[in-house]
């Protein structure tokens, strides 16, 4: 299959997205094998692309789209004063989505991550990375990443999976946090393995969850286990996870609103990617943004996700992530469309993805615009023509 009469935003080399006016694309099984100029493209079937926008499938490299029930009594608290933290304190935050997680059936689960899935699909996503998290004992765990994997047999994508039984406290555990690691956190994280279920290790470092010094005999046990880890740091204060996550050569780290220079540079020497969650400031109305300019400056890598999930940030759009990436922290249109393509892949420790090379998968989206920067300039608008997944053409 040869997409002719195109433009592609390759998202590599020296030119601006990696931009090539009036250039093809050739597929052949699930793989590109070659693209450039029209006038050097191969000969055969074509189909013609009249001019639109190709870019690579756009990549969602953090949600936590399986999970039970919602939380928009607490949007409500929150918009009468009270604060993610206090919510969190009052019972509410991840624990209340923990019950509801824990009480449903993996078909409920299932049924209700593919809602998110396909709004995610219809903006051209064709990977996605999905968390546990919600259950925080052995089984609920294993049955979120359990679900997390079905999703790939119902709807045309790739999912990756990331182990987050240290996101919260339960409540049977509350004031014993080495004890809920130590024969919760990791026995849940071997009986997922066992199965097949982990791609990384992940945790959330915070105020409201666990220290680095509580963290660090899970990360070391994901190690050992051969497993990558990414975190969730400086979301709401400043706590040395990001600087634990590059002691360990994570994959990313997360939120990082609260992070230093010093963390950028510790990032930067780890090769880790500094992955940013402009839904979850908008939601809480924060208001100290993360440090791009110190990621520019050092060198970090910068990706963009929805962090969909049920409370702090209930937001299925990329689209929207990329417009808020720009208009919230100050990213470049390009560094936008690299941050859901090039970079997410790298956040998931991918390279057959995100960018437009020969050799590496198919998978690609074909837009209704002239610019790239369009993709983060509009709101509201979806300009996907065409979602194309393995080399085939998909209906969403």
């Amino acid at each position: 299959m040869l997409l002719a009469n195109a433009t592609l935003a390759t998202m590599e080399g020296a030119a601006p997205y990696g931009l090539i006016r009036d250039a093809a694309v050739q597929i052949e099984g699930k793989k590109i094998v070659w693209l450039g100029p029209m006038a050097e493209a191969p000969g055969g079937p074509s189909m013609d692309m009249e001019g639109r926008l190709i870019t690579p499938a756009l990549i969602d490299c953090h949600t936590h789209v399986v999970h039970g029930g919602h939380r928009a009594g607490e949007f409500e608290m929150r918009l009468n004063g009270a604060s993610y933290a206090e919510v969190a304190r009052a019972g509410g935050g991840i624990v209340s989505t923990v019950a509801a997680t824990r009480a449903a059936s993996a078909e409920e689960l299932l049924e209700g991550a593919l809602r998110f899935v396909d709004a995610l699909l219809a903006e051209g996503v064709s990977l996605i990375e999905v968390k546990s998290g919600y259950g925080l004992d052995v089984e609920t765990e294993v049955k979120m990443l359990r679900v997390a994997r079905l999703i790939e047999q119902h709807r045309p994508l790739r999912v990756r999976t990331s182990f987050l039984g240290a996101h919260a406290l339960p409540v049977e555990y509350q004031g014993n946090t080495q004890a809920y690691i130590s024969d919760v956190c990791i026995p849940a994280l071997g009986a997922a393995v066992a199965e097949g279920l982990v791609d990384a290790v992940d945790g959330f470092c915070e105020t409201i969850a666990f220290t680095p010094e509580e963290l660090e005999p899970l990360f070391s046990h994901a190690a050992a286990l051969g497993l990558p880890v990414k975190l969730h740091a400086e979301q709401l204060s400043q706590g040395g996870g990001t600087q634990m996550a590059a002691r360990f050569g994570a994959l990313s780290a997360d939120h990082v609103e609260y992070a230093t220079e010093a963390d950028a540079k510790a990032l930067a020497a780890a090769g880790s990617v500094a992955v940013l969650l402009p839904g979850a400031f908008y939601t809480l109305r924060e208001t100290q943004a993360p440090p791009v300019a110190a990621f520019r400056a050092h060198g970090v890598p910068m990706a963009l996700a929805t962090d969909c999930n049920p409370g702090s940030s209930p937001m299925a759009s990329l689209l929207l992530a990329m417009n808020m990436g720009c208009t919230l922290f100050r990213l470049t249109p390009e560094e936008a469309l690299a941050g859901v393509t090039r970079e997410a892949a790298r956040a998931l420790g991918l390279s057959d993805t995100g960018r437009l090379r020969p050799g590496l998968r198919a998978d690609l989206a074909v837009w209704n615009v002239e610019s790239p920067a369009e993709l983060s300039y509009r709101i509201g608008f979806n300009p996907l023509h065409q979602r194309i997944f393995g080399g085939v053409i998909c209906q969403t």
